[in-house]
């Protein structure tokens, strides 16, 4: 990003700070019997304090080059007052990271916006999935799913059309985050998206296809006190099942919480809990600009399901320092077992160089 970029991206987070009152909002739990309902659930939840829409995947052009692509919307209820008059006050605030894994240049593309939601620039709908930050978006249209990211030096225009049923993560869509009840979020998946559109790198633009998840989760007390980051995998595996798995962590390492689904090709739902799941970090990367080391491969037990994840490529360091105020890494990884491949997803890594604060 170039510095008349940095320097504007630091005036609108200061301004987006300066906007903000001293009250404190009223966020409403996720509690056990939370349920997702959908299509209803499909849109915004303006009232808890963060909410976001996650897609990755895995592409591949006209001649087989393997590429990796995540695209976030985040939305958050900043501390406010609800009752300021000021078109200007920031009631809603909205985030989006973009990255394409490029491993024939070794080299992560990646891009990050905010701006508060209003004045046609920014808004999340509460009524379906459609949010957007200019002229980045995803939407639900019909059937289908489209994503437009215009990024520097990259973008990319994808339809994504789901194959299987949404899958609730958790009881229902209650996904628990911590031995707290209230440390949760509601959260579903749409795992095996079939994608096809275009992507553009340098100023060159090609077909691509390839597979998706998309996921969207909301909760008011995502982490607690003692958590400081996650290790998160949605994994397309072989045949049209899927996986998703977590676990949360603590300042040690220590293993605060754990959980996960998985789905089999014939369709029966599998709720994963802390003691089902298993995360051995393997090989470790260090990155040159921050310095922070992530295990970028790793062993997962996911109940009987045993699996090898491996990268696309090591360098899949995200800084959205300028946004969301994290460092983290977030991948496109490969899963094998005994040598075979047997299904590819993203990999998410955060609060290995400090304490993730969700905002």
């Amino acid at each position: 990003m170039s510095s008349r970029r940095q320097a504007a991206a630091r005036l609108g987070v200061l301004a987006l700070v300066t906007a903000l009152t001293l009250a404190a909002a009223d966020y409403p739990d996720v509690l056990p019997g939370a349920e997702v309902h959908l299509p209803a659930d499909a849109g915004a939840h303006p009232l808890f304090r963060t909410e976001w829409w996650y897609v990755t995947g895995w592409l591949a052009t006209g001649s087989g080059e393997p590429l990796g692509f995540q695209v976030t919307f985040f939305r958050t209820r900043p501390d406010g007052d609800a009752a300021n008059p000021s078109a200007f006050a920031a009631r809603q605030v909205l985030i989006a990271h973009a990255a394409v894994s490029d491993p024939k240049r070794q080299r992560l593309w990646h891009d990050q916006r905010i701006l508060r939601a209003g004045f046609g620039l920014a808004a999340a709908a509460t009524a379906r999935t459609d949010v957007h930050l200019k002229d980045w978006s995803l939407a639900e249209q019909g059937e289908v799913f489209t994503t437009e990211v215009r990024a520097e030096g990259f973008g990319f225009a994808l339809t994504l059309r789901p194959s299987v049923p949404p899958l609730r993560n958790g009881a229902g869509g209650y996904s628990q985050k911590g031995p707290a009840a209230a440390s949760a979020s509601l959260y579903y998946s749409l795992p095996q998206l079939a994608v096809t559109g275009t992507l553009e790198r340098g100023g060159h633009a090609e077909k691509v296809t390839g597979s998706a998840w998309l996921d969207h989760e909301w909760s008011s007390a995502y982490l607690d006190a003692a958590a400081v980051g996650w290790d998160w995998v949605g994994l397309n595996l072989e045949g049209g099942a899927a996986l998703m798995a977590f676990r949360i962590r603590d300042a040690e390492g220590t293993p605060r919480w754990a959980g996960g689904t998985l789905r089999a090709a014939d369709g029966a739902v599998r709720i994963l809990w802390p003691a089902e799941l298993r995360f051995t970090p393997g090989r470790r990367w260090r990155s040159p600009r921050t310095q922070v080391e992530y295990p970028v491969e790793w062993q997962l037990q996911a109940g009987d399901l045993m699996l090898e994840l491996k990268p696309l490529m090591d360098d899949q360091e995200s800084d959205s320092r300028l946004t969301t105020g994290a460092v983290y890494w977030e991948g496109a990884v490969e899963a094998r077992s005994a040598g075979q491949r047997l299904g590819r997803g993203y990999l998410e890594l955060t609060g290995y160089g400090e304490r993730l604060r969700l905002r």
